[in-house]
């Protein structure tokens, strides 16, 4: 298949040699094209039976073409022709790869941060289109973005129902009450298709469309790909990168993912959610690890560890010079539209062998309880067990007994680790005002000696935060959150988005606690000095 490359070497081999002939011989491939629901047994029959819109989605995506190539030009016609998105998880990961990978601009905004929220306001609303992306309109955070939008529509004079544009599935509330607003445009998807396995719907296509992207180009390059990935074939790339992910044995459950020139932007973001979500549940599943060139993760030798390099779809990726060497890796490269429909079956593959559901996320539900309850009641935060400078630690119980610094209590937390665990980074600020913060990843990552995760809060929360609670109880957390100058009101709700990160943070650190896992929570007084104090502390742990 000329428009996607692989190539498995070491443990990663020997699973594609282990498990493929039984895939072929089970027909697995056809029969997932055929919307066979029994291909993860009989616990996720009833819930894959409405999930598999997305294997041949291609002739209703077309549909979606022309109707959204004649409001993209309507709209720069009237001169808007800036596109904000509000959505969260598949609504927003899917679009701000395939607009960052097409050089065109897509303000994503997936975070109740009040910084965030407010700097994507100030910022040309005049020549502003929202979408908002949800398949049922109820995520709060995206409802509380078009609630704030809104209003800053209205007070600019503007005609807010014209500068609103909704995707969600057909009957949904948000369907609904959308039309009856009177928004702009109203765009329905396949509601046979989970969030995460809809970057080619409605959800990944409208607001990728309107911001400028060729989507009838993206559906050629998956369309192509499509075409071998239903056939019962040894090379079918969908199932041997299934077997790959979820057929070694040991099971090498973290997927360490670096990219060597893909030219797709964001791709790895984009895949940790759909297989993390997607596997990581009973106890078992896959956990993504995003790294830099050069991690410490790559070369660690560590018998949990697959590492995935994403090559250039120009190379060919079994020429490299070391192409024959036993390292666990999996190296991949295609176009955007191959890679995307490749993973997606891949996913539910790996689901097949690792004997899970692919498309139900069971403890997700329990953060979002959490955080509704510490809306309602809003209890002041209990005190601090520590505070080092513009500080603030807590930790569950036991973890800073004796700690008497900030370093202290990072070393301790590490020390929590076991040998097969890993530690999640979860920054509750402003990924867009202060992206460098994702470098204490790779230092942490050489201080532990383990894999690191990093993930911006509440966005995670519709990713890995699947896997924190339902994989493996091998993980250890650390939590930021941190003081702003600012905050926002959310128009007709009784809280403001810097409550509503707060108590998605909060919520999620007690379900952790309650589940056993190890959490350390830092709270910054201050967003420069205490964010320095955080990464000269990160800094020390190395010297």
């Amino acid at each position: 298949m000329s428009s996607f490359d692989l190539l498995a070497t070491g443990a990663a081999r020997e699973a594609v040699s282990a498990h493929v002939e039984q895939l072929v011989a089970d027909r697995v491939a056809s029969r997932l094209f055929d919307h066979d629901a029994t291909l993860w047994g009989p616990d996720a029959e009833s819930e894959a039976s409405i999930r598999l819109g997305w294997v041949d989605l291609f002739a209703a995506s077309r549909e979606l073409v022309d109707p959204v190539v004649a409001l993209r030009d309507e709209l720069r016609s009237e001169g808007v022709t800036r596109v904000v998105l509000a959505g969260m998880g598949g609504s927003s990961l899917a679009p701000e790869v395939i607009t960052a990978t097409a050089g065109v601009e897509l303000v994503v905004l997936d975070s109740t941060d009040p910084e965030m929220v407010s700097a994507a306001l100030a910022d040309r609303l005049e020549e502003s289109v929202l979408v908002v992306s949800s398949k049922s309109g109820s995520t709060v955070e995206t409802d509380s973005q078009r609630r704030v939008f809104e209003g800053a529509f209205t007070r600019a004079g503007l005609d807010a129902a014209s500068r609103i544009v909704v995707v969600t599935d057909p009957g949904s509330p948000m369907d609904e009450s959308a039309r009856a607003a009177g928004y702009r445009a109203v765009f329905n998807a396949d509601p046979n298709v989970g969030g995460r396995y809809s970057a080619l719907t409605a959800f990944g296509l409208v607001p990728s469309g309107l911001a400028g992207v060729d989507i009838a180009a993206l559906l050629d390059e998956a369309e192509e790909a499509a075409e071998f990935l239903r056939e019962d074939d040894p090379d079918n790339a969908g199932l041997v990168l299934g077997a790959a992910l979820g057929g070694t044995r040991p099971l090498r459950d973290k997927i360490v993912f670096v990219d060597e020139g893909s030219g797709i932007v964001g791709f790895a973001d984009w895949a940790e959610q759909l297989i993390a979500e997607s596997t990581g549940k009973n106890g078992t599943g896959l956990l993504p690890v995003v790294v830099e060139p050069g991690a410490p993760e790559l070369s660690s030798g560590a018998q949990d560890v697959l590492v995935v390099r994403l090559g250039s779809p120009d190379a060919d990726v079994e020429t490299g010079a070391d192409a024959g060497t036993d390292a666990p890796e999996v190296r991949v490269a295609g176009s955007l539209g191959s890679q995307l429909i490749v993973w997606e079956v891949a996913t539910v593959v790996a689901g097949r062998l690792l004997g899970i559901n692919p498309f139900d996320q069971p403890d997700v539900e329990a953060a979002k309880k959490a955080a509704r309850g510490l809306l309602d009641e809003r209890p002041e935060p209990a005190p601090a067990d520590l505070v080092d400078g513009g500080v603030e630690l807590r930790g569950t119980a036991g973890l800073l007994d004796g700690v008497e610094d900030l370093p202290g209590a990072l070393r301790r937390l590490l020390a929590d680790l076991p040998a097969d665990g890993y530690l999640s980074v979860q920054a509750y600020l402003d990924r867009v005002g202060i992206p460098d913060l994702s470098r204490v990843r790779g230092e942490l990552a050489a201080a532990a000696g383990r894999p690191v995760t990093f993930g911006w809060g509440p966005r995670f929360l519709h990713s890995t935060g699947q896997f924190h609670k339902g994989g493996p109880a091998v993980g250890v957390f650390l939590q930021v959150t941190a003081a702003s100058e600012r905050d926002l009101e959310i128009p007709d709700r009784p809280f403001s988005f810097g409550q509503l990160i707060e108590a998605q943070a909060a919520g999620d650190a007690a379900v952790l606690a309650e589940q056993g896992r190890p959490v350390l929570r830092l709270h910054l007084a201050d967003r420069t000095t205490a964010l320095q104090q955080l990464r000269d502390a990160v800094a020390s742990l190395s010297a």
